[in-house]
């Protein structure tokens, strides 16, 4: 509290200050605070000032120990302050400093306490009003304060500076004084005060009461000093209000595993297409991982914060507890110790506990509408049946132990099919490597090396880009397009009661004619847009010629028109020249190719090794037929090589 003769010295050693003030000393619970002071008390801007911190302050630890940072400031000499201009003067303070407040009014408070009427103002902030002395009247004569010195309470509202001051006296009722309660709960967690409101000329209670009742009750930590500051000017009489609270202590979270996959194999996610329908055949079963791709990652367990009680006694906290890291088959850990990262391309599972990556995939039964369409980034093994209308599609072998049927199957290494495939004219079977099957039938075929049936091929479109071999007691080539490399082997050739044609060929090299085959069509297709383009552009050309001009939008149609047509004669210019290549190629393959039937070669049958072509006109017997100087020649049947004709043997996980 100041007294009235205080507050007088205090206003003197101002007045002193303001007249010759060039070293003052500042203090504030921040730096900026301080220096906003200092800047204030030598009425300068912040960037105008020099200064020096004499004592660091300490923020406390929740209220407790703090104290104010301290420095020693003066005011730059004008010639450096002329050294800066306007708006490229370094205003640190001023700006990054700076908070942001709403206006507020300033505020009058009485207290009656032993010392007398006390009387409190307080600035305005921001734009706000200032206090008025009619309001600190009002406010004493409020709470029947008398002898009230007039030209001090003028003099405590000019100065506004927040302090409490003897402004008078009163009549003192001792049994009408406030009174307060305060109550320690939660196991001294928890301080609770409640007030009874003074009666008339009873005194109020002050801040420093408040501290002390705290204290005599063995509270030290955790204390709510700024709203007991503010309680004591704004008390809520009759309420129960937390003055001191103790810190709880936070166990520490355990560790956990964050998966970036999903965990539940029995979750489906049907997507819906963009007509709106959902497509059942896509239920998007499987994971598919690439080697080195992240599969999950541990978060560390936390340390836990211990806590203290009102009293000041520590209360300890738990530690989180750590769990092993679940890596199982083909799946690591990264340098980092944390990162699950896949050391194999697959599919990822959880079995047990532990992830794993399956570079098989198992199908128990028919891929059907249960299973939807496959497509797996290893091999697949399907115990059942491929169904009418579904896929199966695998970056390694695709073994089948049932039947295809009207359906797909793509793979990069092998394809085996027990039971054979029944095409229905529409399936499709493509393997980077060979292709073994007890039989096709109505199906386009396509292998990187070899397609070996047992039964029979019927009707079928089959390539191979080493030999097609047809080897059993029905081993039967009958119907259909036969393509080959280096042979065609069977048991017989054509039917002597089928209408179908068959056409067996060999001798070149089928990638290169595939792809010569397929620039072709591309060519034939330009060739034909380009004399549509021609076309176009020579209407407008005889049109312009007639009439000497074009509308503006004519003359923009026939320019897209020229740059198109340039456009198709480069693109044909390039197909030409990658066709001539792969003509050299085809014609510099090799002629070894050989057709060749361990019984019968029926009539009908075209046979056609490397650029020549014969059609068979009567039956033939175990023969071979061959190229030489320009003919296809016959011979005795020659048996294929039996390498590589085997099915390998277990899954296709090799």
């Amino acid at each position: 509290m100041i007294d009235f003769v205080q507050l007088q010295q205090r206003i003197k050693e101002r007045l002193g200050q303001d007249r010759s003030i060039h070293l003052i000393e500042a203090e504030g619970p921040t730096i900026e605070a301080a220096v906003a002071e200092a800047a204030v008390l030598l009425d300068v801007p912040v960037r105008y000032l020099e200064y020096e911190v004499t004592e660091r302050g300490s923020p406390g630890f929740l209220g407790t120990g703090r104290k104010n940072w301290k420095i020693r400031a003066y005011e730059r000499a004008a010639g450096e302050i002329e050294e800066e201009t306007g708006e490229d003067a370094f205003e640190e303070f001023d700006t990054e400093f700076k908070p942001v407040v709403s206006d507020k009014n300033g505020e009058v408070f009485v207290q009656l306490t032993i010392d007398g009427a006390m009387l409190k103002v307080v600035p305005p902030v921001g734009k706000g009003k200032r206090a008025t002395e009619a309001q600190a009247m009002m406010a004493l004569e409020n709470r029947n304060a008398r002898e009230i010195d007039e030209a001090l309470v003028k003099t405590v509202v000019r100065e506004a500076d927040g302090e409490y001051v003897r402004i008078g006296a009163f009549d003192h009722n001792i049994a009408n004084d406030a009174v307060a309660h305060l109550e320690i709960t939660e196991n001294n967690m928890k301080a609770l005060l409640t007030v009874k409101s003074p009666g008339p000329g009873g005194f109020d209670l002050a801040y420093d009461y408040y501290i002390s009742l705290l204290t005599q009750n063995k509270v030290y930590f955790g204390i709510k000093e700024d709203f007991l500051r503010s309680f004591a000017d704004r008390p809520s009489y009759r309420e129960t209000v937390t003055v001191a609270e103790g810190l709880k202590p936070v166990n520490g979270r355990d560790a956990y595993i964050q998966y970036d996959f999903e965990t539940d194999q029995k979750k489906v996610k049907i997507k819906e297409g963009s007509n709106g329908r959902v497509d059942f055949k896509n239920l998007n079963i499987i994971q598919n991982v690439v080697e080195g791709q992240p599969l999950a990652k541990k978060v560390p367990a936390e340390t836990g914060v211990p806590g203290k009680n009102l009293i000041g006694e520590a209360l300890p906290a738990t530690n989180g507890r750590d769990i092993p890291i679940p890596v199982g088959k083909n799946v690591k850990v990264a340098e980092d110790g944390e990162v699950m990262i896949a050391e194999a391309s697959g599919h990822v599972v959880m079995v047990g506990d532990k992830i794993n990556v399956e570079p098989v995939y198992h199908v128990k039964g028919n891929v059907n509408l249960a299973t939807g369409n496959i497509e797996f980034l290893g091999s697949v093994v399907v115990s059942g049946n491929v169904e009418d209308g579904f896929s199966v599609k695998a970056a390694g072998n695709i073994e089948i132990h049932g039947t295809v049927e009207k359906a797909d199957l793509e793979a990069m290494g092998d394809i085996m099919v027990y039971q054979g495939i029944t095409g229905k004219g529409t399936a499709c079977i493509r393997a980077g490597r060979s292709i073994w099957a007890r039989f096709i039938e109505n199906t386009i075929v396509q292998a990187g090396n070899m397609v070996v049936v047992s039964d029979g091929i019927v009707n079928s479109q089959v390539d191979a880009f080493h030999r097609i071999v047809v080897k059993g007691k029905r081993a039967n080539i009958v119907g259909g397009h036969l393509r080959a490399t280096d042979g065609i082997s069977a048991n017989s050739i054509g039917s002597a009661t089928s209408g179908t044609e068959t056409i067996c060929e060999a001798g070149y090299d089928l990638k290169a004619k595939l792809r010569h085959d397929a620039q072709v069509a591309k060519r034939s297709a330009m060739q034909d847009e380009l004399i549509e383009v021609q076309r176009g552009l020579q209407t407008l050309i005889n049109i312009k010629r007639q009439r000497k001009a074009l509308p503006p939008e004519k003359e923009v149609e026939m320019k897209g028109m020229m740059e198109k047509r340039l456009s198709l004669m480069n693109n044909i210019r390039e197909l030409d020249a990658d066709i001539q290549k792969l003509k050299k190629i085809l014609e510099a393959g090799p002629c070894n190719g050989k057709i060749s039937a361990a019984a019968q070669v029926f009539p009908g049958v075209r046979i056609v090794i490397r650029d020549m072509k014969e059609d068979v006109r009567a039956d033939y017997k175990a023969v071979t037929f061959f190229l030489e100087e320009g003919l296809i020649r016959v011979a005795n049947y020659e048996e294929p090589e039996e390498e590589g004709l085997e099915m390998p043997d277990g899954n296709s996980a090799n």
